[in-house]
């Protein structure tokens, strides 16, 4: 028996790093800097070190990257055909229920967010996950299987939230 419990993994900016622009005004009252030319360099100084590089980090866990969809799917962030390409027999008509009553919906306008994740393997091609999600101050609970096919990609095969009033 393999139960594992993780925590969601933080992932790097892919976008550009912010740049500095000269403001499109100016304003008088402010004096404009003045550029000053780089120091100057002995031949014998050695070049500037690089600067260190942000090291690579390994994909995320299919479980992962199916609790975000389905969370975002469940809270009505995104459409139901977002992620119907990735489920897989009765689950889509499980999962197309659920969407319709938002049980992650937005709470006092807070977005549900991933708070823990944990799995079971019961087969080397079958994931069992369970997340707890949190919408403000209430926690909600998100099940589901993942089942790798014939073509090696992974599906959702069943889903389930916690039952609401």
């Amino acid at each position: 028996m393999r139960k594992v419990m993780t925590r969601p993994r933080r992932r790097p900016p892919t976008g550009r790093p912010p740049t500095s622009r000269p403001p499109t005004r100016t304003d008088s009252r402010r004096p404009t800097p003045t550029r000053q030319p780089p120091p100057r360099t002995t031949p014998s100084a050695s070049p500037p070190a690089p600067p260190a590089a942000i090291p690579a980090q390994p994909p995320p866990h299919p479980t992962e990257l199916f609790a975000e969809r389905l969370v975002l799917v469940l809270s009505g962030q995104r459409p139901m055909h977002w992620v119907a390409r990735h489920i897989a027999n009765t689950a889509f008509d499980d999962l197309a229920r659920l969407a319709e009553l938002r049980p992650l919906g937005t709470d006092g306008g807070h977005r549900p967010t991933i708070h823990r994740i944990g799995h079971y393997q019961p087969h080397p091609e079958t994931y069992e996950v369970f997340a707890r999600i949190a919408t403000g101050p209430r926690l909600r609970a998100l099940a589901f299987r993942l089942h790798l096919g014939t073509d090696r990609k992974w599906r959702c095969t069943a889903v389930e939230t916690e039952r609401t009033p």
